[in-house]
């Protein structure tokens, strides 16, 4: 079933971690499993990198912790060697990682670098981004990350059912828009041309970490960006690209957009106000941010809306 719910602010920052958190967790019903988050902050110009060296069910077995070390050796060293200045490097779980580093080259061979070490998966990286998700409700992520410090300026989450892939950190969202800096996407829904969709990206060089398709949309929202188009337009394309049922959220350093397909099974409402823009997959999210009874509406059969920062 999922939930995705997302906010940004008009103008300047809040809690987003705390805002996030609330709307998630008043949808716990709809996803038990795991909890992520895209929290995006004021550019920087460090690097952050969010990354995992274990599954969260690996942490405590035989050997991990001399794996995790070594490999936590081995991923400054690698940042060193590509040119990277590691500025700092923490973990509040022992398996998932913050780093942040002075980096001016492609972020590609960076995150493949990274990625070749045995157990490492690089969740987000860029100057304004950053990607927290693992098991259980959104109080329990919330507190195991500290994301009550976190201030910012807009931010998607999902609360996740697990239906077609196992229980496992790797399989939560949000996905990161691999290897496109500050890029990311949460779904309801499926795609039904994936593996066509999946086969044209990986033609032209892309490289994906899960089999998950919201990571699809997000590396095909990116492209175009990439490549020059605005969001909204972006987004219009991917209505006539995409086939299946599916809402979708997508954010970048500086916006915010939601899509829904033509027939917009997938609920979705929205709330706006002066210095506010929320939506989720249910107006209790809403409620749960606000604190008060609002006004929403559910967005049309194939309609986009951006909101920029």
């Amino acid at each position: 079933m999922c939930g995705i719910a997302g906010v940004i602010h008009r103008d300047g920052t809040s809690d987003i971690g705390v805002e996030i958190t609330k709307m998630l967790q008043s949808m716990k019903h709809r996803g038990p499993d795991s909890t992520g988050y895209a929290l995006y902050s004021e550019p920087d110009e460090l690097v952050t990198i969010r990354f995992m060296l274990a599954e969260p069910n690996e942490y405590g077995g035989f050997g991990i912790d001399e794996r995790l070390e070594r490999n936590r050796a081995e991923v400054e060293s690698r940042l060193a060697k590509i040119g990277a200045e590691l500025a700092t490097i923490h973990s509040d779980t022992g398996y998932a990682f913050r780093a942040t580093a002075r980096y001016d080259g492609d972020l590609k061979p960076l995150a493949d670098y990274l990625e070749d070490i045995p157990g490492c998966k690089v969740l987000s990286l860029g100057n304004s981004l950053e990607i927290v998700k693992d098991l259980g409700d959104a109080i329990t992520v919330q507190e195991q990350y500290s994301l009550a410090g976190i201030r910012g300026t807009h931010g998607i989450g999902h609360v996740r059912m697990a239906t077609e892939s196992d229980v496992d950190l790797a399989s939560a969202h949000p996905y990161w828009a691999y290897p496109f800096a500050d890029v990311a996407v949460v779904h309801n829904g499926q795609l039904t041309n994936y593996h066509q969709w999946r086969r044209r990206l990986e033609r032209v060089g892309h490289r994906f970490q899960s089999e998950c398709d919201s990571e699809i949309i997000a590396v095909y929202l990116a492209e175009k960006l990439e490549g020059g188009m605005d969001l909204n337009t972006a987004m219009k394309y991917s209505l006539d690209d995409f086939d299946g049922v599916f809402t979708y959220l997508v954010a970048t350093s500086n916006a915010l957009g939601i899509a829904k397909d033509e027939m917009a099974a997938k609920p979705l409402v929205l709330f706006e106000s002066d210095d506010l823009v929320a939506m989720a997959s249910e107006e209790i999210a809403i409620r749960a941010l606000v604190g008060r009874e609002v006004d929403t509406r559910d967005p049309f059969e194939r309609e986009v809306l951006t909101w920029q920062v």
